[in-house]
C-alpha cells in the first residue's frame, strides 16, 4: 500500500473549536501532515491568535476566523469569507462542542436547548454550507466528532449524550444523501482524554481517574495526539468508500462490559 493514500498536503481544514483541547489536536495532526488549518473559536479573537501563534511555531500553515457555529448568519459569512480568502474548504471537522454536567431532573430546558444548539444543531449548519460547495467540487471529506456518549449513557450528561447519539444518526444520514457527490462523512468517538480540562482529575487517588484507568482496557487516559491517526485516516485518500462509520478512539472501553483491566 502506498502512503500517497494517505497524503493530504496541501489541502484546506476547517477545524471547529481548534483553539485548544482535542479540536487543536486534531488540527495540529492535519497540520503537521501538510494540511492548511482554518482555526474556529467564538470566545475571543484573542484565544484565536494565540492558537494561531503555536501552530505556526510548527510550521504549519494557519488562519482564524472567529464566529458562533450554531448562528446560521455567522456561519454563511465565515464560510464565505473563507473560501474567498484562502482557497475551498476540503475537509471539516465538526468539533465545536460544550457539555453541561447537571442531573436531568434539576437541568433548565433552556441550558437542554444550549446543549443541543452547540453540539447537535451546529454541525448540520456548518456541514450545509460547507458541503453546498463541496458538492459543486464533486469531492470532501466532513467529519463529525461524536463520543463514546453516542453509544451509552452516564449520569448527569443526558443533554450532551442526547445531542452525541443523535449526531451519530445525522453523520449516517449526511453520509446516506452525499455519497453520491464524492463526500464522504464519518464520525470519531474520542474515549476519555488527559486534557487540561481533565486534570485536576487525573491525579492518584481521586474516584474518577481510578475508575478510568480500571475500566478501559488500555489501562489509561488517552493522549490528544491519539486521535491524530484516525482524523488523517478520515481526511485522506485511505477512506474514500468509508462512509457513516464512526470510528471510536477509547482504549477499548465501548468493547468490554465494565470488568476493570487488572482482572484476570
Amino acid at each position: 500500500m502506498s502512503l500517497d493514500l494517505f497524503d493530504i498536503k496541501g489541502k484546506i481544514a476547517l477545524v471547529t473549536g481548534s483553539t485548544h483541547g482535542l479540536g487543536m489536536a486534531m488540527a495540529r495532526g492535519l497540520g503537521l501532515a501538510g494540511a492548511t488549518i482554518i482555526v474556529n473559536g467564538n470566545s475571543s479573537q484573542e484565544k484565536i491568535d494565540i492558537a494561531i501563534s503555536e501552530y505556526e511555531k510548527e510550521g504549519i500553515k494557519a488562519f482564524g476566523y472567529k464566529f458562533n457555529v450554531a448562528i446560521e448568519e455567522e456561519v454563511i459569512s465565515a464560510i464565505s469569507k473563507i473560501e474567498q480568502e484562502v482557497g475551498p474548504i476540503d475537509i471539516l471537522i465538526n468539533n465545536a462542542g460544550i457539555i453541561k454536567r447537571t442531573p436531568l431532573l434539576e437541568m433548565e430546558v433552556e441550558d437542554f436547548r444550549t446543549v443541543i444548539d452547540i453540539d447537535l444543531v451546529s454541525p448540520f449548519i456548518v456541514s450545509k454550507y460547507v458541503v453546498k460547495n463541496m458538492v459543486k467540487r464533486n469531492k470532501g471529506k466532513v467529519i463529525n466528532i461524536c463520543s463514546m456518549m453516542s453509544e451509552l449513557g452516564r449520569n448527569n450528561v443526558g443533554a450532551y449524550a442526547a445531542a452525541k447519539g443523535g449526531l451519530k444518526m445525522l453523520t449516517q444520514n449526511m453520509a446516506t444523501e452525499w455519497a453520491k457527490h464524492n463526500i464522504q462523512v464519518n464520525g470519531i468517538g474520542p474515549g476519555y482524554f488527559a486534557t487540561t480540562q481533565t486534570a485536576p482529575i487525573r491525579v492518584e487517588g481521586h474516584p474518577f481517574n481510578e475508575f478510568i484507568i480500571n475500566r478501559t482496557p488500555a489501562a489509561k487516559w488517552g493522549d490528544p495526539e491519539d486521535l491524530q491517526g484516525a482524523a488523517i485516516f478520515l481526511s485522506s485518500k485511505a477512506s474514500d468508500f468509508v462512509n457513516g462509520h464512526v470510528l471510536y478512539v477509547d482504549g477499548g472501553i465501548l468493547a468490554t462490559i465494565g470488568k476493570p483491566a487488572n482482572e484476570n
